[in-house]
């Protein structure tokens, strides 16, 4: 028996364009996602049974066909039916860190753990763009998920151009465990209210997403200057889910009047709001203060950082 140990990061969107509805049903969007160190830990094993198997630490998330881990798994033995003849079924361990519905893509990255795994404990040698080319059937944060660190994320999110990896930057989160906010509403929402100002024609579509390339936001990852980076996030879907959950912005107001802290936002779509620091003890600071700001115990706040990397072997037995 052989079982591969993965850590799984999460991501928040630095910035976040909704540009025109896609032939696909899909939006059209120019993104900047960025890996964080607040992760999870996927077990990968082989088991003697042909069967897929998932277990969970979290009471909230699903060990069936609903959850994309298990999907990914299903993916890979459908499309290597000979390695799987060969090395058996798989058993899949969640240690859940990552908050629940959050928009940190806490789903996509277990799924992109579980490609990984497959592929080391098949020997099936896949290329880094070959994982994200199977990440892309299961959803657009998956791909990102397997590559990890800093990108502009284009199409639908499955397009990814690498930047340079942002190291260090200091994060406070905050996310209400029990609040969730359906990321097919807060499209299907957007589209409803300000679907009028979409671009229509194609080719403008794909030129007003190649722009991100050259936003004020990537010369500013560029220059590695956090205070501007903080200064140039955008989200556009802020604008239908904070007038729909007042917790959320809130939470957003109260992060933004906190000393020492460059910028804020809510991360996807959402509920988790994110401020960004020059440093841990500012960071850990406004945690503190939030907490006295807001007293509820639903709210979740943790501290993190910027990381480089997106999925990571951990340890192999």
């Amino acid at each position: 028996m052989h079982s591969y140990s993965l850590i799984a990061p999460a991501k928040i969107n630095l910035y976040l364009e909704i540009i025109g509805n896609r032939p696909d049903g899909y939006h059209e969007l120019a993104m900047i996602l960025q890996s964080i160190g607040l992760a999870d830990q996927i077990d990968v094993r082989s088991i003697s049974t042909d069967s897929i198997r998932v277990h969970c630490n979290h009471p909230q998330v699903p060990t069936d066909k609903s959850n994309l881990a298990y999907r990914a798994a299903e993916l890979m033995v459908r499309l290597f039916p000979e390695a799987f003849a060969k090395y058996g079924g798989v058993e899949i361990t969640i240690n859940k860190q990552i908050p629940v519905a959050a928009g940190l893509a806490g789903g996509s990255t277990n799924a992109a753990a579980v490609l990984i795994g497959i592929d080391l404990l098949w020997k099936l040698g896949l290329t880094q763009s070959e994982l994200e080319e199977l990440g892309s059937t299961l959803g657009s944060d998956v791909p990102f998920c397997v590559a990890g660190g800093t990108a502009i994320a284009t199409g639908r999110g499955e397009q990814l151009s690498p930047l340079p990896s942002l190291d260090s930057v200091h994060i406070v989160l905050g996310k209400y465990r029990s609040l969730e906010v359906s990321t097919a509403w807060a499209y299907k929402t957007y589209r409803q209210q300000f679907g009028h100002s979409y671009i229509r024609d194609s080719d403008n579509l794909v030129a007003r997403a190649n722009a991100v390339h050259s936003g004020a936001i990537v010369k500013a990852i560029l220059d590695k200057d956090t205070g501007e980076i903080a200064q140039k996030l955008h989200n556009d879907l802020e604008r239908v889910v904070l007038p729909a959950y007042p917790q959320v912005l809130q939470l957003r107001e109260v992060f933004a009047n906190q000393e020492g802290v460059l910028g804020t936002m809510m991360s996807g779509s959402g509920p988790t709001v994110f401020a960004l620091f020059e440093s841990q003890q500012q960071a850990e600071q406004v945690k503190l203060q939030v907490r006295e700001a807001i007293v509820d115990e639903d709210l979740e706040l943790f501290v993190t950082r910027t990381i480089t990397h997106g999925i990571q072997v951990a340890s192999s037995v």
